[in-house]
């Protein structure tokens, strides 16, 4: 008998995507790049360097049988750490957890103070969130320098600068997440702050939608803003008025989300200690100012036995992670004195699960089906009460977390535990390539896909379960999988039994009301939060994304989020469907009621010419206007003809910048002005007078956030990471 090599050990259990991405961000290397360590010898790293946090709490602490546990689970995938603990356990840098929240106060020391610390934490490894809703508003006082404030979107971009010139550990990018109050008298800005794709590319941002908010939207009533510096109501806005231009942004480009900051104070479990305004990058992890928290992930593909779920194996898991999760805390080490203060203080955690989607297909149930909904309950019960066991007997060896006395479990007399929060959903961008299996508890995003290699060339990759399953079935055909990969689904292609198009259902076959059903159904029994994208069809409508909204609300979400496809400008080519939508995609502006603009006058050969620019509520241009003087006659049919050339353009998506460069330069004989001043023609007089009235900001698109590493394809945001649709790579795990 042959043995098989090292190498031959390591491919069979990761695919070729897994090893590059091990390869790339998470295996040691020396002073030169080389690589000096197996995935194996990585797991038995961590697993060394966590297990040895039992000697703390305990001398005679069988610390080798720990660490055997710790690194069989890692080493069969059945649960995987976040992306720092892999990266940093049993090295220098140490520092293990993926999520922090930083108050920012309203004075420039502590927005600067911030700024330091985001640094801080993105060079360790660690994404950050912030609530900026303190910041006094753009146009309030300074009373130290007898100025006016800026208001928080400007330092936003502060922020912003300085987490993209700071690359993680050298290996990850940095991720912020920042939220405004609703009654923040500065929303409106911030609402429509990442209108342009430019903006605040290392910002996921969304808004905190209050209960006073809501009830007033329900009422159709106006609602209070209110100066976080004074205390004092400044205005009132309707509360309609403002939920529809955050439904508009979010289905034209995903942003901004919304979490509702109520009621997940209301599940506040140390409200002794402080109010929590913000949560990290993806939204999962609401925390206090200060905290970190160190999230995990069981993989529920493997839990299946015999088209069963494995429930022993399961708990076995939980309870195993639980004592990882906790050990963690200990072995850290922390980029701020007070970041560890509170962590410690509080021991929160967050264990989750990844492979949802290929559970249900193993088991033969549909992603939106009843059925589908009622296993999530039932499995993600299941982990909650199993990982308060673990932390209550954590507790009786170790003690209860320090702030227990006065925390829920306290006050309403539950068990004692080791862990002020125990359960978070988080994406599992990277760990889940890892471990083979599908993202989080979303659904498979295609059953095939096409995967753009090195010198242009293109794979179609398929899902091994469809691969494996159609095979044994006796349907599986090359060119059956290339009308897969053109549609993105099965179910418009003939010769595919219907159960198996039931089964392989992928994520813009569902329907966006499964999308909240399903992430209701798992927030019922996680004590954090939920990362969830609804994903829409290119087609889906503004009223939509409404409903999804009021949905998540009353079906118990702490927050949601959407994307429609291909409704940025950046995304990759997930199917060959998809990229056609996107290039064909012509959608007509409505002319507003009310509209905003600026006028612009200009001396012309033929008189003066005056340029108006007008943009909807959402400061997009839609209409010009143009006048030459007191002209009548063809110079008047003249400029309305162009007028309303240049209006058509607007509304189905041209840019200012567009029609001033196709305007500019156009001369006649009537020219006006010497040098920089000349005018040549009135067309050249309206592309110069676009170009005074708005200089940079009619400067085109691009797209800076870059090319993805597995693939080569372009990445986009989703869930606040900078992720690849195409392969499913994240910067957030």
């Amino acid at each position: 008998m042959v043995l098989a090599t090292e190498k031959e050990i390591i491919e069979r259990k990761f695919s070729p995507n897994a090893l590059k991405v091990l390869e790339k961000r998470y295996l040691r290397k020396d002073e030169n790049g080389k690589i000096i360590e197996t995935p194996d010898q990585m797991f038995r790293r961590v697993a060394k360097a966590i297990a040895e946090v039992d000697a703390l709490y305990d001398p005679n602490a069988d610390v080798q049988k720990t660490e055997e546990e710790f690194y069989r689970v890692m080493s069969e995938l059945e649960f995987l750490p976040n992306s720092p603990t892999l990266m940093n356990a049993g090295t220098e840098l140490g520092q293990l957890s993926a999520c922090f929240v930083l108050p920012v106060e309203d004075s420039i020391d502590s927005i600067f103070d911030a700024v330091k610390a985001t640094a801080l934490i993105h060079k360790s490894g660690g994404g950050t969130g912030f609530s900026f809703s303190k910041v006094r508003p753009k146009n309030d006082a300074v009373k130290s320098t007898g100025g006016i404030a800026s208001g928080p979107v400007s330092f936003m971009k502060v922020f912003d600068v300085a987490t993209e010139v700071i690359k993680q550990g050298g290996r990850r990018r940095g991720a912020n997440m920042g939220i405004l109050r609703v009654d923040h008298p500065d929303i409106i800005e911030f609402i429509t702050s990442k209108e342009e794709s430019t903006a605040f590319n290392n910002f996921n941002i969304s808004v905190a939608l209050t209960d006073r908010f809501m009830r007033a939207l329900e009422k159709e009533e106006d609602y209070e803003l209110i100066n976080p510096r004074t205390k004092q109501i400044v205005k009132k806005l309707p509360a309609r008025d403002v939920f529809e231009l955050i439904v508009n942004m979010a289905w034209r480009n995903g942003e901004p989300g919304i979490v509702f900051i109520d009621r997940i104070n209301e599940f506040n479990p140390t409200p002794n200690v402080g109010e929590i305004e913000s949560t990290n990058p993806c939204g999962e992890q609401p925390l206090l100012p200060y905290e970190s928290c160190n999230l995990g992930s069981i993989n529920l593909s493997l839990m299946v036995k015999d088209g069963k779920l494995d429930y022993d194996k399961l708990i076995r898991t939980v309870r195993i992670s639980v004592h990882f999760l906790d050990n963690v805390i200990d072995a850290n080490k922390y980029p701020l004195p007070q970041i560890e203060k509170i962590t410690k203080a509080n021991r929160k955690i967050g264990l989750g699960v990844m492979g949802f989607a290929d559970m249900l297909i193993q088991l033969g149930i549909p992603y939106d089906s009843e059925e589908a909904i009622n296993l999530a309950e039932e499995v993600m019960k299941t982990i909650q009460n199993e990982a308060r066991k673990a932390s209550s007997e954590l507790a009786e060896k170790r003690g209860c977390f320090q702030n227990f006395k006065g925390s829920i479990y306290d006050v309403h007399g539950g068990m004692k535990l080791r862990n002020a929060s125990l359960t978070t959903i988080a994406p599992t961008g990277s760990i889940s390539i890892i471990a083979g299996c599908s993202s989080g508890i979303e659904p498979l995003f295609a059953v095939c896909y096409t995967r753009n290699v090195l010198e242009g060339q293109k794979l179609i990759e398929i899902n091994p379960l469809f691969e494996k399953m159609a095979k044994m079935e006796g349907f599986y055909s090359e060119e059956l999988i290339e009308k897969i990969a053109e549609k993105g689904s099965l179910r418009q292609i003939d010769g595919i039994p219907e159960h198996f198009k039931r089964i392989f259902v992928t994520a813009h076959d569902i329907t966006p009301e499964w999308h909240v059903r399903m992430q209701a159904a798992f927030q019922k029994y996680t004590d954090n939060a939920v990362s969830k994208t609804v994903n829409f069809p290119n087609n889906a409508k503004v009223d939509d994304v409404r409903k999804v909204y009021m949905l998540a609300y009353r079906s118990g979400c702490k927050g949601v989020t959407v994307y429609r496809d291909a409704s940025r400008e950046e995304q990759v080519l997930e199917t060959k469907k998809t990229e056609m939508e996107r290039k064909s995609q012509k959608i007509k502006k409505e002319t507003p009621e009310k509209a905003y603009g600026v006028r612009l006058r200009k001396k012309t050969g033929c008189g003066n010419i005056y340029t108006k620019v007008f943009s909807n509520e959402h400061n997009e241009p839609v209409e010009v206007f143009i006048t030459l003087g007191k002209a009548g006659g063809c110079a008047a049919a003249f400029t309305e003809g162009l007028a309303r050339a240049c209006s058509l353009a607007l509304k189905y998506g041209a840019s200012l910048k567009e029609l001033e460069d196709e305007l500019m330069g156009i001369s006649c004989h009537k020219q006006e002005g010497i040098g920089h001043n000349r005018v040549l023609s009135c067309i050249d007089a309206v592309a110069k007078s676009i170009e005074d009235m708005f200089g940079q900001k009619v400067d085109q698109k691009s797209n800076s956030l870059g090319a993805c590493p597995v693939c080569g394809s372009q990445v986009i945001y989703i869930e606040g990471c900078l992720r690849c649709i195409s392969c499913n790579f994240s910067q957030c795990e």
